[in-house]
């Protein structure tokens, strides 16, 4: 079995996950009914918050609150939610939405840092 690096990891996942732009976000998300996802970790979310109505499920979780089958499923996302991932810096977001993509996810993109977002003039507000 071959070992794989960090890097080839981020460069198989930004080959396969659409990267959005700030702008490329807001007007996706003008027009289409979409769920945004904090994955950062627990700490983080609570020191700076969360792009406005965004949910928090960290890295780690996700697979299991997604699950078809779980009780704790936000806003009953499917397989064909429209899905907006986001961390500090767009590293994990894309791990994370490659491997929801991987387990039958159909629309789920990758849209960066949360420093990005703010920098961009986002919304943003305390963790929920």
């Amino acid at each position: 079995m071959q070992i794989k690096t960090l890097e080839s990891l981020l460069e198989d996942a930004n080959k396969i996950i659409k990267r959005l732009s700030y702008d490329e976000t807001l007007e996706l998300l003008s027009v289409t009914e979409s769920v945004i996802i904090d994955v950062r970790e627990e700490s983080e979310v609570i020191n700076s918050g969360v792009i406005k109505n965004a949910i928090h499920i960290p890295r780690g979780l996700l697979e299991f609150k997604l699950a078809p089958n779980s009780l704790s499923n936000p806003r009953n996302i499917d397989k064909d939610t429209n899905l907006f991932l986001y961390c500090a810096g767009g590293y994990r977001s894309a791990l994370a939405a490659k491997t929801l993509l991987e387990i039958g996810f159909t629309n789920v993109y990758n849209i960066g840092g949360y420093g990005e977002w703010i920098d961009n003039g986002g919304d943003i507000q305390a963790s929920p």
